[in-house]
Parts: C-alpha cells; sequence; structure tokens
C-alpha cells in the first residue's frame, strides 16, 4: 500500500537510536517551523532539514515519497482549489468565468509543500520508532496530567493500537480488493455515485475482519492478565542520550534560523 504512516523500517541509523521523546518533540517543532514559514526562504530551510533527516534515517527516497501517493488526490484538489478560486492578485491566465491569478499559484504552491513535507517528515518519523517506544514516549508526555484523573497508559495504548493497525488494516482492504476483483467487482468505472456503491463490497468485508481482530486482540489481552498501566514495570527505560541533546540543540538552531528570516530578512 501507498500509506507509510505507522510502520516501522528496521536498520541502524542516527535517527532510530534516539529517545523517541525527543523525536515526537522535534515533529510537533518542525510542524511549528512549517506553519510559521510564509516565503521561499523559509521553505527552502524546512526542505533542507526533511532532507537531512531523511539521509540520517538511512531511508530509501522512495519509501518516504511512497507515503505522498495516498494522499495524492487531496494533494491535487486542495491545489485545484486554491489556484481557481483565489481571486486576489494579477490575473494570468483568464477564460470565460475560469480566472488564474499569481496569487493563488503562488497560494497553490506554498499549501503543497506544507502538506508535502508534513506527510514526509511524520512518515520518517514513525518509520524510525518502533510502536511501543512510541507507546512510552506519549505515555511519559501524558503522565504529568494523571493528577487530573486523565489514564496516560490507556490513551498511549489506544494511540499505538491504532498506529499499529492502520498497516494491517490497508494491507486487509488490498486483498479484500483482490478477491473482489476476480469475483468480476470493478471499482474504477462509471461516475461518483457508481464508484461510492462499489465500495460497498470493500467496506463491508473490511468492518467485520476489523471486529474480528478487536475481539482477538481483546482475548489476548485478558489471557496475559492486562489491567491497565497500574503497577506495571518496564523492561527498557526511556533515558536521554548525547544525540537527543543534540536534537533539541538543532530545534532551537531550526526556530531561530526561520524566525530570523521571517522578522528580521
Amino acid at each position: 500500500m501507498n500509506i507509510t504512516i505507522g510502520r516501522y523500517y528496521e536498520t541502524k541509523s542516527v535517527l532510530h537510536g534516539l529517545d523517541p521523546r525527543a523525536k515526537l518533540i522535534f515533529l510537533f517543532v518542525y510542524i511549528a517551523g512549517v506553519f510559521l514559514s510564509d516565503s521561499f526562504v523559509c521553505y527552502g530551510i524546512v526542505i533542507s532539514v526533511l532532507a537531512g533527516a531523511i539521509w540520517l534515517s538511512k531511508i530509501p527516497f522512495g519509501l518516504i515519497a511512497k507515503g505522498l501517493r495516498g494522499v495524492a488526490f487531496i494533494l491535487l484538489f486542495t491545489v485545484v482549489i486554491n489556484i481557481f478560486f483565489t481571486t486576489g492578485g494579477r490575473t494570468v491566465f483568464e477564460m470565460g468565468f475560469v480566472r488564474i491569478t499569481d496569487e493563488g499559484i503562488l497560494l497553490s504552491v506554498r499549501i503543497f509543500i506544507r502538506l508535502s513535507v508534513l506527510i514526509m517528515m511524520s512518515s520518517v518519523v514513525t518509520l524510525t520508532t518502533t510502536y511501543l517506544a512510541m507507546a512510552d514516549a506519549i505515555e511519559s508526555f501524558l503522565k504529568p496530567f494523571a493528577v487530573l484523573g486523565v489514564p496516560a497508559h490507556e490513551i498511549s495504548m489506544m494511540i499505538t493500537i491504532s498506529l499499529r493497525f492502520i498497516p494491517t488494516l490497508l494491507d486487509e482492504l488490498e486483498k479484500i480488493k483482490l478477491a473482489q476483483t476476480s469475483r468480476g467487482a470493478v471499482f474504477d468505472r462509471g461516475g461518483i455515485i457508481k464508484r461510492a456503491k462499489s465500495m460497498l463490497p470493500l467496506i463491508i468485508p473490511l468492518f467485520i475482519s476489523s471486529f474480528r481482530r478487536a475481539d482477538s486482540l481483546s482475548a489476548a489481552m485478558e489471557a496475559r492478565c492486562y489491567r491497565g498501566g497500574e503497577g506495571r514495570t518496564k523492561y527498557k527505560t526511556l533515558r536521554y542520550s548525547k544525540n537527543d541533546a543534540v536534537l533539541f540543540l538543532f530545534m532551537f538552531f531550526y526556530i531561530f534560523s526561520l524566525f530570523l528570516v521571517k522578522y528580521m530578512l
């Protein structure tokens, strides 16, 4: 499938060895920097950081870029909407009621860059972090809210299970689609309504399979005497290393450089 978020790519790299908490913080800081950017110089910094992360992760670029295929329709739809419905700026092309302006083109390019780098950086983080490490990081962030009655362990477990089963459900969907196609089903012909109706032979078996997996998972957790996070110990405890300190320092320079370009230059 074309979705890479939720998968793990096993190899030895600098990013694989970082603390999952540091990687999640970096992802949030990177996203903040992307939305802070409003010029192509800033976008150059953002893209350079992404390129450096991909290089350090030792993950093939094709695997990370593959994640864009699954959202290609959303990207294309967003670009087209902004091109044709942005009215400000100088007119570049006009025919009848269709009017394209330079401001609409620039806005579409900016949105395309933002969505693309966000998806690719999220893929880098998930591809270099195991599900258990992700759960431990989320639980660590939610622990301070335990005094307010927030079930940190249960929430992190639910998020982790959701991420874990995204690739599984997508693979299951692909198998169901191939099985239905071999029986004569057609999914890529006709109008929008006809295509939506043709999805029913896919959605119903997928829901049934999801409920079966959920039931099997709950039975397995009960068989292993799972009772939540109370009193549980961990085989591996999270500890920050020197590389994590370097990453935090890099985050500071990353945000500082964007502020410098945005407000001073």
